[in-house]
């Protein structure tokens, strides 16, 4: 997994690279614009997600500020759990709510200090791993309801003919209504007993 700097500064693109590199991320995107950030994660496009798993976006920028790009990254259903630290050399205020609301999940303060921006990647990533599983046990628990059909209750069956009277009054033959509530398919043997009294030796 990668990790993405946009920034329009050379200084501070480089500044960032080396202290995450020095911190054991290997693979480390650079870009110069949110434009260009665009491109990395292929949002001009449908095609397959880029394999980002945290953005430090820079928040002033010349052709597009940091907020902006973030909200359009956020509006792509694929990145909309994609953790985005905002780097800023104002100090927290009023663009915090702004930043927040447009989907950053915290934010980091020039000059870069290592710790900080280490400690608060750190914690932004352990959340979108923890998000990432709860979401795939989410998906596997919804997958594994789609796939069983259980029958609770009473059901009302005619005592002789042994037809079932569904929530609409309707009557089914066991077969058809078994069918159409379950996953169960029949094959129809005859019992022992029944071939005893059918074709008796």
């Amino acid at each position: 997994m990668s990790i993405l700097v946009v920034d329009d500064s050379p200084e501070t693109r480089s500044a960032l690279q080396l202290i995450l590199e020095d911190a054991g991320y290997q693979q480390v995107l650079v870009a110069e614009s949110a434009h260009e950030a665009f491109q990395r994660l292929g949002l001009a496009n449908a095609s397959a997600p880029a394999d980002v798993e945290l953005v430090l976006m820079d928040i002033m920028m010349p052709d597009m500020d940091g907020v902006e790009a973030c909200r359009r990254i956020k509006a792509d259903k694929r990145y909309r759990d994609l953790p985005i630290l905002m780097v800023t050399a104002m100090k927290a205020g009023a663009f915090l709510a702004t930043a927040f609301a447009a989907g950053a999940v915290d934010y980091v303060t020039k000059p870069i200090k290592r710790l900080e921006l280490l400690t608060r990647m750190s914690s932004a990533l352990k959340l979108k791993r923890e998000m990432d599983r709860r979401k795939a046990r989410e998906e596997e628990l919804e997958q594994a309801m789609q796939e069983i059909k259980v029958l609770r209750g009473i059901l009302p069956i005619c005592a002789q003919c042994k037809k079932i009277r569904d929530e609409r009054g309707q009557w089914y033959t066991v077969e058809s209504y078994i069918k159409g509530h379950t996953e169960v398919d029949f094959s129809h043997v005859i019992c022992p007993d029944c071939l005893d009294k059918q074709f008796p030796r």
